[in-house]
């Protein structure tokens, strides 16, 4: 009956399809279509899906035969950051880094080719997986660096791990006081070790020379090529700055952008407010009706903020960046002027101090879909709040597989029953949107969507079924953004955005999900990147 729905809407149409991907496993996302074996493309949407297309070809029509491979909607990554996974491309890459001596030695290799007074910089370092699990000092960095300041991103992005050469540049010293919302760390004597957490990190960023128009543009463009290659057709591009926007733009301009952007605020300050005496901007390929705020810290460097003591550290509670009433300041601007305000919260103070402002600005209303990022340990009494004002959940699965290591020990065994607690959002009626905070974390979606269905083994009854999953890295993106009637099923008049797996995700053993290779990504009904033979 669909199919013949279908040809009856073509002939009204009188129209034959530009692309025809045939012989395929789609999963639709579609709930009124579930399964089909074709999409036929008309310029840059979808002109039907069926399981026979054929007669919608023409001789103009390119028709890929995809031999039985799964088809699912565009993936929608709805918190990263662009210009920030570029960067890390031109970083050293700490990842892997087994101790703070495998570090040492790439700042010691890089050394050896940067002029001296060069800024060595580099990403993705975590303590938690060294020896001992304590944070690095300033010394061993100078070992090696004594001519090139140092300044080396915690995983989360939220500490820092600089050298004595940046310290002095920044003039950090014993004398230097915390500054609000940041934390820098001591030694007895009260010298600063070299680890700066959260707005502490800004004393010696500072310092960076700014990126120029051109970088920013090139490390976006490279940021997009990535994603292309690995089937994300739209992403939430979670804190920008003015500079990013015209580098969209520019891309879109050239015709080099190859992947959809919902583009966040980064903060109040003057860009917001010209921002607010514009109004929102809606496209098909950069749109910015949102701002991103920051609540707190990050729960690996404790400075997300709790509303008791950390277990394993009880003379903390975190960092607490923005208060009640900050938010929701921003939040009544927001609602006057038809913004979406995402809200970065880790720590369950900073869950509900967000909630309580969102609740403030919002006066009983709950469609304005406001967002909290990242959701990730909120106390059990605070979950249905979330439905109670229709604030969506912006998770990121696979914070939950690198955390789970120390989670526990972070918060204890009662607080981390609200950790990462996405069966427990759904049940509670709360809407899911899913991505990888990447370059915090990789940016491949596989890896999300395996940490989704399994959570390694880790409190199994949070696990999402792989529908959930699917429709949380497609439909719940598409409605976190206000773009669900456009993208996140494949049906027609949708936009043309799929993807061609080497797998089937939703059958195959879950060991296998993170080997699934993307072989054709489709944006607009333009393939941007294909490995098919």
């Amino acid at each position: 009956m669909i199919f013949i729905v279908a040809l009856l809407a073509q002939a009204a149409w009188g129209q034959t399809a530009d692309l025809i991907v045939e012989n395929a496993n789609v999963y639709t996302v579609n709930a009124g279509q579930p399964k089909a074996r074709a999409i036929a493309v008309k310029g840059m949407r979808i002109l039907a899906v069926g399981d026979d297309l054929s007669r919608l070809a023409g001789p103009g029509t390119r028709r890929v035969d995809v031999k039985g491979m799964t088809v699912v909607p565009g993936l929608i990554d709805s918190h990263v950051h662009m210009a920030g996974l570029g960067d890390s491309l031109e970083m050293l890459d700490l990842r892997n880094a087994k101790s703070s001596s495998e570090v040492v030695a790439q700042v010691a290799e890089a050394a050896k080719s940067r002029p001296k007074g060069e800024w060595i910089r580099g990403r993705g370092w975590d303590q938690t997986r060294w020896p001992g699990s304590a944070f690095p000092n300033a010394v061993e960095l100078s070992r090696v660096s004594k001519e090139h300041p140092v300044l080396l991103t915690r995983v989360d992005g939220h500490a820092a791990w600089v050298n004595e050469k940046a310290l002095e540049m920044a003039d950090v010293n014993a004398g230097t006081k915390d500054p609000p919302g940041g934390r820098i760390h001591r030694d007895a004597a009260g010298k600063p070790t070299g680890v700066l957490i959260d707005r502490a990190i800004g004393l010696v960023a500072r310092k960076v020379p700014e990126s120029t128009l051109e970088q920013t543009k090139r490390r976006i463009l490279r940021a997009s090529q990535e994603c292309a290659r690995l089937g994300l057709t739209s992403v939430h591009d979670a804190g920008v700055g003015a500079e990013q926007i015209t580098a969209y733009r520019e891309l879109i301009a050239s015709g080099q952008l190859l992947t959809r952007v919902y583009a966040m605020i980064g903060g109040a300050g003057a860009h917001w407010e010209a921002w607010l005496k514009k109004g929102p901007e809606v496209g098909d390929w950069l749109t910015v009706r949102s701002i991103k705020l920051m609540a707190d810290g990050a729960l690996g460097s404790r400075g997300a903020a709790m509303k008791e003591p950390y277990t394993d550290e009880p003379s903390n509670r975190g960092l607490l960046i923005l208060n009640q009433e900050q938010i929701a300041r921003v939040a009544k601007q927001a609602v006057e002027r038809g913004f979406q305000v995402n809200t970065h919260a880790i720590g369950d103070l900073a869950n509900r101090t967000v909630l309580d402002a969102y609740a403030s600005a919002l006066g009983g209303a709950n469609d304005k879909r406001f967002r909290v990022e990242h959701a990730q340990v909120v106390s059990l009494e605070d979950i249905p709040l979330f439905a109670k004002y229709g604030v969506i959940a912006s998770v990121q699965a696979t914070h939950a597989t690198s955390d789970m290591r120390w989670a526990e020990q972070r918060v204890g065994s009662n607080r981390v029953r609200g950790a990462y607690a996405w069966q427990r959002f759904l049940k509670a009626g709360v809407r899911i949107a899913n991505g990888s905070d990447f370059p915090v974390e990789e940016p491949s979606p596989m890896p999300g969507f395996y940490a989704s269905v399994t959570r390694e083994g880790w409190m199994p009854d949070q696990v999402l079924s792989r529908q959930e999953a699917l429709e949380s890295w497609t439909k719940g993106g598409a409605y976190a953004a206000f773009e669900e009637n456009s993208k996140g099923t494949l049906e027609a008049n949708k936009l043309a955005d799929f993807v061609v797996l080497s797998k089937d995700i939703m059958q195959v053993a879950a060991s296998e999900i993170p080997q699934t290779r993307v072989m054709m990504t489709v944006v607009g009904g333009r393939i941007v990147h294909t490995a098919l033979p």
